[in-house]
């Protein structure tokens, strides 16, 4: 038996190949654009993901033809929050809106003055959150909104095109704000309050329960000989987590990717929205997550890099293998708003403290400690919420740097584990769950963590300098909040 995982990021998608014995045989990526026709504003075309899937099962195919045969299962991951939005004829209406799209500000702000929201999705209304999203559509897109059939997020519009079936599961459909976590169902009340009712939704399922077959007609386009079963999957920071064993108490994970996070497992429902920490479904039955997400991490070092005219990596290969005392240029990484802590979508980013003396090392620096004081907000934020962590595991294209990891394990006074050699990100975790839904074996059977290849400690000579330079960072946000055009 072989098992596919596809994770549609937000720059690019990934397909991965793996066998029964959760080894991975290959993957493919493929590159996909953002649009930013306006500030704030953040969009995809749907069909571009279809048509970089296709191209990525194809290249599967062609390097792998046996083990494509036997694919069995299939599962997916992909960015959260976005609005898919469909006619009756199942034809897209607009461009997807995407998590970190913040123009519906004001109507997230509204939808948050109702107390329902809180209590029943366990979550502040971000302006990110799909809800919000559609409650701009109805104000400024009026006929549009008038034609919704169904909303679909990101990866259960790709699962409609492989399936026929209108499904998400509840990681990815606790991020809608429509869902009432506890009870992991949709909450009519919560829906009826943005103007929305339950036939637009699609059904709500465990991430490792069957939610459809794949069609025929793609199966022998992509080489496969089987009836493939479709696995409920995850959002992307649930499935990275699936793909990692961040799924029992206790264990935790800190994500440097396009947006930053800090995860921890939860084995019952404890939400705190007034810590503005996300508290959400984990992609297995009866189990949850707290996280704590900034929108922009290595976002951050990309932006900075494109005006530097380098690459990322020869940006932090500049500054060494040594930890240095912290910068005296502070970065605000505010570059599309903020989340956890401040629900700011306003703010904007900054670079604070510059001097004659300062070099592009010094901004670079800056950059990578702004975002690693960024996280350190979020692991207040998760210890306001009740969750107290002694370590975590790093994933993500950030975790590559190891200064980086320094600066990160050091400013969160943690040590940070990193997996041994091997692809653990959320294809992976998807693949996984494709293998339970398919097999029907116990999840934490399958769900196992990754051998530690190294761990980053703190570097006790520095704890208290990046702590101090931590509570300098912890004094500009008021002083630019409101100042941002």
């Amino acid at each position: 038996m072989h098992l596919l995982g596809i994770d549609l990021g937000t720059s690019s998608i990934k397909a991965v190949l793996m066998n029964e014995q959760q080894q991975i045989l290959g993957s493919s990526s493929q590159a996909l654009e953002v649009f930013r026709p306006y500030s704030g504003w953040s969009e995809q075309d749907p069909a571009d993901w279809l048509g970089t899937i296709d191209q990525a099962l194809q290249a599967l195919q062609q390097a792998h033809p046996q083990a494509m045969a036997d694919v069995q299962g299939l599962a997916l991951s992909g960015h959260m929050h976005g609005a898919t939005l469909i006619n009756a004829q199942n034809q897209v209406l607009r461009p997807c809106i995407l998590w970190n799209d913040t123009r519906s500000y004001l109507e997230a702000a509204e939808l948050d003055a109702k107390p329902i929201f809180r209590d029943l999705s366990g979550n502040i209304v971000f302006p990110g959150f799909t809800a919000s999203k559609l409650v701009w559509v109805q104000k400024h897109e009026p006929a549009i909104f008038a034609q919704v059939h169904k909303v679909l997020l990101p990866k259960d519009y790709v699962r409609w095109w492989l399936t026929g079936e209108y499904v998400s599961d509840m990681s990815d459909a606790a991020g809608t704000a429509w869902l009432d976590v506890a009870k992991r169902a949709w909450s009519p009340e919560l829906l009826a309050a943005s103007s929305m009712h339950l036939e637009q939704m699609p059904q709500a399922i465990e991430g490792t329960e069957v939610s459809g077959y794949l069609h025929p007609h793609l199966a022998e386009r992509w080489g496969i000989k089987q009836r493939v079963v479709v696995a409920g999957g995850a959002g992307d920071n649930a499935a990275a987590a699936c793909g990692m064993g961040t799924v029992a108490a206790g264990r935790a994970f800190v994500s440097l990717g396009t947006s930053g996070v800090l995860f921890a497992a939860t084995a019952s429902y404890l939400p705190n929205p007034a810590s503005a920490v996300h508290t959400f479904c984990h992609a297995i039955p009866n189990t949850w997550h707290q996280m704590g997400v900034i929108l922009s991490a290595t976002d951050s070092l990309n932006w900075y890099a494109q005006i530097a005219n380098q690459t990322p990596a020869a940006l932090t290969q500049a500054l060494g293998e040594h930890l240095k005392a912290p910068s005296k240029v502070c970065f605000l990484p505010y570059l599309s708003g903020e989340r956890t802590p401040h629900n700011d979508a306003k703010v904007r980013g900054a670079f604070i403290g510059l001097s004659h003396a300062d070099q592009q090392q010094d901004l670079t620096q800056a950059v990578l400690e702004g975002v690693g004081f960024a996280i350190r907000d979020n692991l207040s934020a998760l210890k306001a919420a009740g969750t107290e962590l002694e370590r975590v595991t790093a994933v993500g294209g950030g975790s590559r740097s190891h200064y980086w990891l320094k600066i990160l394990a050091t400013t969160l006074n943690l040590p940070i584990d990193l997996p041994a050699e091997g692809d653990f990100g959320a294809a992976f975790g998807a693949a996984r769950l494709a293998l339970i839904a398919t097999t029907q074996v116990h999840p934490l059977e399958i769900l196992t963590m990754p051998k530690v290849a190294q761990t980053i400690e703190p570097e006790t000579d520095y704890i208290q300098a990046f702590s101090e330079a931590y509570q300098r960072y912890q004094q500009l946000y008021p002083a630019i909040k409101g100042a941002s055009l």
